[in-house]
């Protein structure tokens, strides 16, 4: 007996198997760009060393020596002051070693914009290399100098660094990749984030560097990051867009080109280019001041800022900070939670390059409302299992799954998507603002959480959970009704959907019209060319 099916059902087969098709073709597609652009993946590797890697590292690799380094600042006033510090003056002067890396890092952030502006991408990541690596320097001599105040000073200067380099790193990186790529290489950045902090937590077991004779060589990893990208990146072009844009050297721009993408015909993308510099022709780099106050790219503006605020507010940092107490109540030894925290920064490692298959397929609207509904999906069950934690026996295993799913869901969506988003959807002209914006608003969300998120968790407990379940839900309805999907669209093709979404006054419509009009004159001369 055979089975009949309706048309419908026909079409919809034939639908269905339509669409897995095309998402075969387009990753097909994807992979082969990607072999064509052996600079662009080498470009990749070699930025995402020293940049984004740096930041990474850094936030997870003083968890392991801390009580190696309270007792060094204890012995270190001992020995030179005769002066035994109580605990309180100890747990004072860690704190100062913590947080200070984030002041360095809003200074580093400042500071980017106009590095950048002045020396370029490549030759501002260059630079930037040498202090870290004078950080180093202080962290490798700092036991033997008996001097815990090279520890803050090299602190400082690494925060500075890794200011530096998530600002540069992200922006050059987005402007060296083909708009079919940008996702991908916008994952890229936070995928070297997440190796990062792997890569802290691993070092700082004490089977490697995490003991009491080795911690100041632990700390002083990322001078060797730096070494290796000091010496490599000479062997990468600046940025095609900053010197077509920014410079006007659209020979510059070609040879760039050609040693990223390889031999491939890239005149569209040089066209396109064009359209949009001579859309901006005539208007200077915008200042962060100016960004703020421009009408015209305020809903990107609203969009950079909610987006890089939940990053630091959705509830990561907490549930990594629960994570111990969960593992714990699960029965993990003591000794061995070490280890468990590696899943941890390994599920986040592994879940970045997971979002690198299914980005271009997805979309980055949906990865971004997707994943903080998710989150706060998660957040919401956590509450309830730490809650009955210790009224039932088996909850604590339903918290460690559910931490290892809101670091997925993370890890996936709102993570990989927000790096690259200033690069996204602004024009070259607020680019520079955007970025700096972006990062200092990521900066002062650390140094916020790390001052305050103590006092949240004595007062709240585990209910501080529902504080950031309601940044991901409002971050996600945000996202959903004022965002457009930006994949594989330039900044002027993003822009005229920001604006479609939301209707300015006639001023404002009056100027927009002038420059598309500006847009248009262009396409044809570039056409007639």
């Amino acid at each position: 007996m055979f089975l009949k099916f309706s048309e419908d059902e026909k079409a919809c087969c034939v639908l269905g198997s339509y669409c897995k098709m095309s998402d075969l073709i387009e990753n097909c597609r994807t992979v082969i760009l990607q072999l064509e652009s052996p600079g662009l993946v080498a470009a990749v590797f070699i930025t995402g060393i020293g940049g984004t890697f740096q930041f990474g590292f850094q936030v997870s690799v003083l968890t392991s020596p801390s009580s190696f380094i309270k007792e060094f600042v204890n012995s270190s006033c001992v020995q030179r002051y005769s002066l035994p510090l109580e605990q309180w003056q100890v747990s004072l002067i860690w704190s100062f070693i913590v947080s200070i890396f984030c002041i360095g890092g809003i200074l580093g952030s400042l500071c980017a914009g106009r590095l950048t502006a002045v020396f370029g991408r490549k030759r501002c990541l260059l630079f930037n290399n040498l202090t870290a690596l004078s950080g180093a320097v202080l962290m490798l001599l700092s036991r033997r100098a008996m001097s815990f105040e090279m520890i803050l000073v090299a602190r400082f200067l690494y925060g500075i660094s890794s200011g530096v380099s998530l600002c540069v790193h992200t922006m050059y990186i987005v402007e060296c990749a083909p708009k079919e790529l940008r996702g991908m290489v916008g994952v890229s950045v936070v995928t070297f984030m997440s190796l990062g902090k792997f890569s802290g937590q691993l070092l700082g077991i004490s089977e490697l560097l995490g003991t009491e004779d080795r911690w100041p060589w632990l700390l002083s990893f990322s001078g060797v990051t730096a070494l290796i990208q000091l010496s490599t990146l000479p062997l990468l072009p600046e940025s095609p867009r900053y010197l077509l844009l920014e410079k006007g050297d659209r020979q510059a721009c070609e040879k760039a080109l050609d040693r990223l993408w390889g031999s491939r015909d890239h005149h569209v993308e040089v066209q396109e280019m064009q359209v949009e510099h001579a859309a901006l022709k005539g208007v200077r780099c915008h200042t962060v001041l100016e960004l703020i106050l421009e009408q015209s790219v305020r809903w990107q503006f609203l969009t950079v800022v909610v987006v890089f605020s939940t990053v630091q507010f959705c509830g990561i940092n907490a549930v990594y900070l629960y994570s111990f107490d969960v593992f714990r109540s699960a029965g993990i030894p003591a000794h061995q939670l070490r280890y468990a925290s590696l899943g941890t920064g390994l599920c986040e490692l592994f879940s970045s390059l997971f979002c690198l298959m299914i980005l271009e397929r997805t979309g980055k609207k949906l990865l971004l409302f997707r994943g903080y509904l998710c989150m706060a999906f998660t957040l919401g069950l956590l509450t309830i299992t730490l809650y009955l934690q210790s009224q039932v026996f088996w909850m604590p295993y339903c918290s460690m799954v559910l931490i290892f799913f809101f670091i997925f869901f993370f890890s996936s969506g709102p993570a990989a998507v927000t790096a690259a988003l200033p690069g996204e959807v602004f024009t070259q002209s607020f680019k520079t603002p955007g970025y700096t914006i972006a990062c200092t608003i990521n900066w002062t969300g650390l140094f916020l959480l790390g001052m305050l998120f103590p006092l949240i968790v004595e007062h709240m407990d585990y209910f501080c959970f529902l504080i950031f379940l309601c940044f991901c839900l409002f971050s996600g309805l945000f996202v959903w009704y004022n965002v457009p999907e930006f994949k594989n669209k330039t900044a002027l093709e993003i822009a005229a959907e920001f604006q479609r979404m939301h209707p300015r006054t006639e001023s404002n419509e009056r100027i927009t019209g002038q420059q598309k009009h500006k847009e248009i004159q262009t396409q044809f001369k570039s056409t007639k060319f």
